[in-house]
């Protein structure tokens, strides 16, 4: 195959593609309110110089690595994306230019077109009103206090976890996003997470262990569940199961930004409902992509270049830099060199 059908079929197939918390009550900065005269000390490493964040809300981020802001994204702008998402279950959108995940519970004779067999919606960059999300301005207002001016939207999902089954697969176990990215520096890299309707533990809110972003990526491997574990979900081996962890709690519209290497993970979701939550991972433009091969993160590459080579015939050789470069959209300022 010479380099041109490569880069061809690799265009096609992209395109196809609880324990009680010890922190539970912890109260977090939540208001948007600007601070024009506070004064940053020269010590903060992970948010950036505006005047967007107060001086709390900063602190807390530096310290904590996630900071939620309360109502956050319209409930006009969640019920789009709410219908964009039902329209895709009932079969009405193409699918060419996302990857559709569903649990492992569910059986494949039980495929029908239904809000029931997606469970998450990965890469729709290309889907114009979901992509809508990556561009709003009061989330983009947030992602520049993170990545600085020049950004670009990187990794896109909404997810729709099920009612679980009964195996608890419904869980994600506790990891760090960086293990699944394939660029650099973590410190200009956030995700915004935005609940599209009230979350907690009942259907699985986020977990966090505050201030985790502050270490190194750990070694990550699949954790050894009776009831199986979901494609990709790949989970911590060695943190301190004493840490203490935050459960957020948060309603319709309320946006959480975090730090990649915070870890974190959700449990299972206990009732009839499904949750769901957008999400965008945002990178600085000038950041740079890294080689996975030799590290810790060479499953990720290995396991999804499988599933695509198995699927739609692309080398195998096809690294995750390729497929990050591939999927990348400028959202703000310049692109530089991502």
């Amino acid at each position: 195959m010479n380099q041109c059908q490569a880069a061809a079929r690799l265009r096609v197939a992209l395109g196809h593609l609880g324990q009680p918390s010890a922190r539970a009550g912890v109260a977090y900065p939540t208001s948007g309110a600007v601070s024009p005269n506070s004064f940053h000390p020269p010590q903060f490493q992970y948010t950036r110089d505006n005047d967007v964040l107060s001086l709390e809300q900063r602190n807390f981020y530096e310290e904590n690595g996630f900071l939620v802001i309360k109502n956050l994204v319209s409930d006009a702008d969640i019920q789009r994306f709410r219908d964009q998402f039902e329209r895709i279950c009932r079969g009405e959108v193409k699918l060419e230019q996302m990857m559709i995940m569903r649990d492992v519970s569910i059986a494949k004779s039980e495929y029908i077109p239904s809000e029931r067999m997606i469970s998450k919606i990965q890469y729709f960059e290309d889907d114009k009103e979901l992509f809508r999300y990556c561009t709003l301005p009061e989330i983009l207002k947030y992602v520049e206090c993170f990545t600085g001016p020049n950004i670009m939207a990187m990794h896109t999902m909404l997810i729709n976890k099920p009612p679980d089954s009964g195996k608890k697969t419904s869980r994600h176990p506790l990891h760090q996003d960086e293990h699944y990215i394939s660029f650099r520096p973590s410190n200009k890299i956030v995700c915004a997470w935005t609940a599209m309707e009230h979350i907690d533990r009942n259907n699985g809110c986020l977990c966090v262990l505050p201030g985790t972003h502050k270490g190194s990526l750990k070694p990550h491997d699949y954790p050894n569940w009776e009831g199986g574990v979901n494609l990709m979900f790949y989970g911590i081996q060695d943190y301190d199961e004493n840490s203490p962890r935050v459960h957020l709690v948060m309603e319709k519209g309320d946006t959480v930004f975090f730090h990649p290497l915070l870890i974190h993970g959700s449990g299972w979701n206990k009732t009839q409902g499904y949750r769901k939550a957008i999400c965008c991972h945002f990178a600085s433009a000038d950041c740079h992509y890294i080689d996975v091969k030799g590290t810790s993160q060479e499953i990720v590459e290995r396991e999804f270049m499988e599933l695509v080579h198995r699927l739609y015939g692309i080398p195998k050789d096809t690294s995750l830099k390729e497929v990050s470069r591939y999927r990348a959209r400028l959202v703000k300022g310049q692109r530089i060199s991502l």
